[in-house]
């Protein structure tokens, strides 16, 4: 495919491409008369995302080159902006769409929806410019910070309902609140509506970008975003492949795309809390399956080296969701190789919450793999530190964690800057060659959360112990909740628990427990309801703390 680009971005228009064009000529030739029922088709859909009402309050957000990243990756790489909408995410167009076509009987009566972020930020402005009244249910554990934004935005046309612990909590209030009084629920997803709005990202980028492009990039929660995108782009240009992108620990749409149904998932990951959905849409479903090309996975380290990567571009700071088309691409291009190909990403949301930056900065140089985490056993003899400073070189020392263990052994925490993927293992290799036993910790997620922060922790008293790394949600009175439900005959040896600023958090507990009691441990920890792992045989455990 020819790798020749526009010399110059066109400026943002409102006049359809030549494109567009066309595609109107064949929604208005094409026969419409179907049975009620049938599936909505790529023409439908086609037709409903160039009829959108999407501009009353969203604007056409810029597509710009990623000029350090197309430089690394030897790629051309765009990021449709979509954190630059007034709500700072793509989700006020498929609101407001939805919204603008109900007729003014349903409008009168009011609309509601559930969300706990973006969606609620779109309703909530739509409600306040089509003059209607709009019920927001949140959950209780939602930050003040978005809460002041659906309020902002919404003004006196909104009311705020605080109810349940969850997501999934508050959209069962809110459809009991539907039947009980009336009002339109406005889906975040699976509502032709809202993804024909959605679809009109794809309508701008196609615009925005006449030249060749080889893949676009979206993340997926419930499938709102990549069914409209995948639609318009089938629909005018179906040599472009379009990539969705999930959390490895939030893949509903991968499983049910996969599995032929949809997958409901038992928990799911909350760093990316934008595209945290446990089940996907019906007809978002349908159009994934029939539409999407490929469904990758990326996992937490990329989406925080991706969050960097946009600023290092764009000087702004985009949320976890916001960032996976970027992880994505990065993946796809390092698996594909080659050179000059067109690559965009859509930069989904802003809605970052402040707090969370110290998570993905400490993060994001571990997802480039610039950092090497090693644990290095160095004797206790004269010489030998030496010998280890000089296998170091010139390498910037990013962390050194040291105490005596005994007479005739050290073990050293160590991390190391590094330049390209992979080169932990050379590092290791070369300290072994010196004598000293290494183990490379670089992708140990025990070592990276919590044994970095607590080498040198080994004590006499320990007798017995046993270690569990445990996940649960960060709301008021969730760790003093977990510690007063441990059986009082158990003895908390050990506990680590660090705040990183997302919307989750990670203890790590040392429990010594009566002996007649041991068989009882798995049975206590799975009533507890939080993610746990079995930490006493890691390594790392039994070399530092042990």
């Amino acid at each position: 495919m020819s790798t020749a680009r526009a010399a110059k971005k066109p400026a943002p228009s409102r006049q359809p491409s030549s494109a567009s064009k066309k595609a109107v000529k064949a929604v208005k030739t094409m026969k419409v008369e179907k049975a009620a029922a049938a599936p909505l088709s790529i023409q439908d859909y086609l037709q409903k995302i160039l009829t959108s009402r999407v501009y009353d309050v969203a604007i056409e957000t810029p597509l710009d080159e990623a000029r350090s990243l197309s430089r690394r990756l030897g790629h051309h790489v765009y990021f449709k902006r979509e954190d630059k909408q007034p709500v700072f995410s793509f989700k006020l167009r498929g609101a407001y769409n939805k919204m603008a076509r109900l007729s003014p009987s349903l409008l009168a009566k009011g609309v509601l929806c559930a969300s706990a972020g973006n969606h609620a930020q779109g309703v909530a402005m739509g409600a306040r410019r089509l003059g209607c009244q709009a019920t927001i249910v949140m959950p209780t554990t939602t930050p003040q910070v978005k809460i002041d934004a659906v309020r902002h935005f919404g003004g006196d046309n909104v009311q705020i309902v605080l109810h349940g612990e969850s997501y999934s909590d508050a959209a069962l209030h809110a459809k009991e609140l539907e039947r009980k009084k009336g009002l339109t629920f406005v889906h975040p997803f699976d509502d032709p509506d809202v993804i024909a709005g959605q679809g009109t990202v794809a309508m701008e980028v196609l615009r925005q970008h006449a030249g060749p492009i080889d893949a676009i990039f979206v993340a997926i929660g419930g499938g709102g975003l990549i069914s409209g995108v995948a639609a318009y782009v089938k629909a005018v240009r179906p040599e472009i492949k379009v990539i969705g992108v999930q959390m490895s620990d939030s893949d509903a749409m991968a499983r049910s795309v996969k599995q032929g149904a949809r997958v409901t998932l038992s928990d799911v990951g909350l760093f990316s809390d934008g595209t945290a959905v446990k089940l996907v849409g019906e007809e978002t479903l349908r159009l994934t399956r029939e539409l999407v090309d490929e469904i990758v996975t990326v996992n937490t380290d990329a989406v925080c080296a991706a969050i960097k990567d946009i600023y290092q571009d764009t000087r702004s700071i985009v949320e976890p969701a916001g960032a996976l088309g970027v992880a994505a691409l990065k993946q796809y291009a390092a698996r594909h190789g080659g050179q000059g190909k067109t690559y965009i990403a859509i930069n989904c949301g802003a809605n970052m919450n402040f707090d969370r930056l110290r998570f993905v900065a400490e993060r994001a140089e571990v997802g480039e793999e610039r950092e090497a985490l090693l644990a290095v056993s160095i004797p206790e003899e004269r010489g030998s530190f030496k010998r280890f400073c000089e296998t170091i070189g010139p390498r910037s020392v990013t962390e050194f964690n040291y105490r005596i263990s005994d007479e005739k052994q050290a073990h050293v925490f160590v991390g190391l800057s590094t330049s390209v993927k992979g080169e932990s293992k050379a590092i290791a290799k070369a300290f072994k060659a010196q004598g000293f036993g290494t183990v490379d910790l670089t992708h140990d997620e025990l070592a990276k959360t919590h044994i970095r922060h607590m080498v040198g922790g080994r004590s006499a008293l320990a007798e017995g112990e046993r270690l569990f790394s445990f996940v649960f949600p960060e709301r008021p009175g969730a760790l003093m909740a977990f510690l007063t439900s441990l059986p009082p005959g158990w003895n908390i040896s050990l506990f680590h628990y660090r705040n990183q600023g997302a919307d989750y958090g990670r203890i790590l507990v040392g429990l010594q427990v009566p002996k007649d009691e041991v068989a009882r441990i798995p049975k206590v920890l799975d009533k507890q309801g939080y993610v746990y792992v079995d930490e006493t045989r890691n390594p790392v455990y039994r070399l530092f703390l042990r």
